[in-house]
C-alpha cells in the first residue's frame, strides 16, 4: 500500500522544520520526500496533515519497563510475579508507543524479563516501540543499583558479568560508575567503579560489539567512564569543565533525564522515600547547570527520560522535550535531540529521520513544535502515531485490531 503525507509542515530530524513537501510512504518504508507539487496527479490514500507537522517517532534512551513510575517504584516491583512484571512491562511499552515514541532503550530491568516484550515487540508479534535492552545492570556491592542488578567486584568479575549479559541477549552493556538518588546509603557523588574496572567492562562489551552506557553523576565516575570509551553519560549531574572537554574529544553522548528528578521534586509528598527527595533537592541545581554547560559548549545530547522511576510515567515521555526547553534548549534542537540524536546512539540507521530509505515512524502532531515544543511535548497535541507505516494511536486512528483498540484508548 501507497500512502501519502501531505498538506502541512514537516520536520525531518535536521534543524529546520519546512513547508509545502510530502512524504510518500510504501510497505512501511518513506520512498520519497519531495516538494509537494512532485506529487501532482497521485490517487492513492492521501493523509492530510495540514496546520500541522509531521515528524519522525521520538526516541526514549534510558527508560525502566519492569518499573511502573509509583512512588517507590522498586518495592512495588518486588511484590510482583515475574509474568506479572512482563505483562506490565509490555502494557508500559505500548503506553510509551501511544506517547508518541517509537523507539526505546531500557537501561536496567528485572531478572531479563523485559526481553521477552523486546523480543514480541521487536519480531512483530506485538505492537511497540522498537526496543533495545541493557538486561541487568553492572555495579559494585552495596553500588547504586544491587537491588536487581549484577553486582561485580574486581576487573575479572565485571569482565564476567558483561558476558553474562552477552550471552542473556543484551543489546547494550550499563554499567553504573557512581552512587544514584534511588539507592539508600549511596552518594551520588561518589565514584563506584575504579577506571579500571569501568575500562575492562566497556571494552569487553566493544568486543562482542555492544555499546555501552553508564550511570555517572559525579565527575570521578564521569570521567573513569569516559576514558573507558563509555558511548553515553546517563544523567551527568555533576559535570566539570573537564567531564566537558574530554566528552566532546570523544563524541560521548550525554543523556541528561529532566524528567527523574523534576517529577521527585513536583511529588515529594507523594510517597517518595525521604532519602530519594532529599538527594532530589541537594542535585537538582548541579543538574540544571551540566546540562547548560554541555549543551551550550556543543555535545552531543539524546532524549531520555528515566521512566519507570517515581511519578515518571511510561507515555509521558514526550514532556521531556518540555523540560529541557524549560532549562534553555531551542524547540529545534530539543527536537533533534529526540529524535535523530537518539536513532545514532541506538545505532538505529534507518529510523530517526523522515527520508527516502527509512523506516514510516511518525508523529504528527498540531501546529509548529519548533516555535511551540509543546505542540509535540503534550500528548493532547498529537494527532497521529505511525509505527512502520501503520497507525497505532492519536484520536483520529480508528480501532483497527486488538492491539490498536487498546492502545488507541489511552
Amino acid at each position: 500500500m501507497t500512502e501519502l503525507y501531505t498538506g502541512g509542515l514537516l520536520y525531518d530530524g535536521g534543524t529546520e522544520i519546512v513547508e509545502g513537501h510530502g512524504v510518500m510512504v510504501e510497505d512501511g518504508k518513506v520512498v520519497e520526500v519531495a516538494p509537494s507539487g512532485t506529487f501532482d496527479g497521485f490517487d492513492g490514500e492521501t493523509i492530510d496533515t495540514s496546520q500541522g507537522t509531521l515528524m519522525p517517532g521520538l526516541f526514549d534512551c534510558h527508560v525502566h519497563l519492569c518499573l511502573g513510575a509509583e512512588g517507590d517504584p522498586g518495592t512495588a516491583a518486588d511484590k510482583l510475579l515475574p509474568g506479572q512484571i512482563t505483562m506490565k512491562a509490555l502494557e508500559r511499552a505500548q503506553n510509551t508507543l501511544a506517547g508518541g515514541v517509537t523507539a526505546i532503550r531500557d537501561c536496567g530491568g528485572k531478572d531479563f524479563l523485559e526481553f521477552a516484550v523486546r523480543d514480541a515487540v521487536n519480531g512483530g508479534q506485538q505492537m511497540g516501540p522498537t526496543i533495545r535492552a541493557s538486561g541487568q545492570v553492572i555495579c559494585m556491592t552495596g553500588g547504586h543499583g544491587s537491588r536487581s542488578g549484577r553486582i561485580a567486584d574486581g576487573i575479572d568479575e565485571v569482565v564476567r558479568a558483561v558476558r553474562e549479559q552477552i550471552h542473556a541477549g543484551s543489546d547494550l552493556i550499563k554499567i553504573m560508575a557512581t552512587g544514584g538518588v534511588m539507592t539508600p546509603g549511596v552518594n551520588p557523588e561518589d565514584a563506584h567503579y575504579t577506571a579500571a574496572e569501568m575500562a575492562a567492562g566497556i571494552a569487553e562489551g566493544r568486543r562482542f560489539h555492544r555499546r555501552s552506557a553508564s550511570h555517572a553523576q559525579g565527575r570521578d565516575g564521569i570521567l573513569n567512564a569516559v576514558r573507558g570509551g563509555i558511548n553515553s553519560i546517563e544523567h551527568g549531574i555533576f559535570m566539570d569543565e573537564t567531564c566537558v572537554r574530554e566528552m566532546l574529544a570523544q563524541g560521548t553522548y550525554l543523556v541528561p533525564t529532566v524528567a527523574a528528578l523534576r517529577n521527585i521534586l513536583d511529588n515529594a509528598k507523594n510517597g517518595i522515600p525521604d532519602y530519594v527527595v532529599e538527594k532530589a533537592e541537594r542535585i537538582s541545581e548541579n543538574h540544571r547547570r551540566s546540562l547548560q554547560m554541555y549543551y551550550k559548549a556543543g555535545g552531543n545530547i539524546a532524549l531520555g527520560t528515566d521512566a519507570g522511576t517515581p511519578f515518571n510515567k511510561h507515555g509521558a515521555n514526550a514532556m521531556e522535550l518540555e523540560f529541557m526547553a524549560d532549562l534553555g534548549i531551542k524547540p529545534i534542537d530539543a527536537l533533534r535531540m529526540g529524535t535523530a540524536n537518539g536513532a545514532d546512539l541506538m545505532d538505529l540507521t534507518d529510523q530517526g529521520r523522515v527520508a527516502a530509505g527509512m523506516a514510516a515512524d511518525f508523529l504528527v502532531v498540531n501546529g509548529n513544535p519548533g516555535t511551540d515544543i509543546t505542540m509535540a511535548s503534550r500528548r493532547e497535541n498529537h494527532r497521529f502515531v505511525i509505527k512502520g507505516g501503520i497507525p497505532v494511536a492519536g484520536p483520529a486512528v480508528g480501532l483497527a485490531g486488538p492491539s490498536f483498540g487498546r492502545m488507541a484508548a489511552f
